[in-house]
């Protein structure tokens, strides 16, 4: 790590390009810590809204109308708003209606921290498209089969855990990938409510450190990394569940 600190501080000696963050170990750490929490959003948002995703699929199929209507209202709402306005809703004002505490200072404590809202936000508003994106796959999957399942004494939440799911997973998931992608992206939007990514960690070093060109360098290479990496992740995935001859 050494010999990598001292190239790169002779890199900002010779050329100007100032990469603070390879050899100042506190903006190292923040760095790091940013990469960390986007990692951490990206991850838990992901799973959550694949939840959601297949929970409102799940029920867009109910008897019952006000059900559907729900679903059907939730993902009006969360598909037709932007994901920026989606977070200060949550933040600014769900957020202010909760009861709050008292820390040690005498201030209020809020009920959920801005990281919490960021997740509770971002995966709201990919669920909302995944619920569609699953109903896609859904709808795929022939009516024969269903009712092969339901002849064999499957109960309607067996049919589409064992049955029905996991053959629309094989169609809707090259859709699922770009939505989790854009998931990802999205991510940096949680830079409006100070959640300490690596778009809000840039922000404070190159304000500081005056190396604006540099962190946007290191933040272009760091998000087309991650996004590599997802998509490697759903790609290994997509040929694991692949079916020879089916959704093709």
């Amino acid at each position: 790590m050494a010999v990598v600190a001292d190239w790169f501080r002779w890199l900002y000696e010779a050329t100007g390009f100032n990469f603070t963050i390879f050899y100042d170990p506190y903006d190292a750490r923040q760095m790091l810590g940013g990469f960390l929490m986007t990692v951490q959003l990206s991850v838990i948002s992901i799973l959550l809204s694949l939840v959601i995703g297949i929970l409102g699929a799940w029920l867009q199929g109910s008897n019952l109308r006000l059900v559907r209507g729900l679903v059907g209202g939730f993902i009006t709402v969360f598909r037709n708003t932007p994901p920026l306005v989606q977070i200060f809703f949550f933040y600014f004002g769900i957020g202010t209606l909760l009861p709050g505490t008292e820390n040690q200072w005498g201030m209020r404590q809020p009920m959920l921290s801005n990281v919490q809202w960021a997740i509770i936000s971002l995966s709201l508003f990919a669920g909302a498209f995944n619920v569609e994106i699953f109903r896609s796959g859904i709808e795929a999957v022939p009516r024969t089969t269903v009712e092969a399942a339901e002849a064999l004494g499957y109960t309607r939440l067996g049919t589409y855990r064992h049955v029905v799911l996991p053959l629309a997973l094989r169609v809707c998931l090259p859709a699922l990938n770009n939505n989790l992608v854009n998931l990802l992206k999205t991510t940096t939007l949680a830079y409006a409510i100070a959640v300490p990514e690596m778009l809000y960690v840039a922000k404070q070093i190159w304000g500081s450190s005056q190396n604006v060109l540099e962190m946007m360098l290191f933040l272009l290479f760091a998000y087309v990394g991650l996004v590599g990496i997802l998509v490697f992740i759903m790609h290994r995935w997509e040929r694991a569940m692949r079916i020879p001859g089916y959704g093709r």
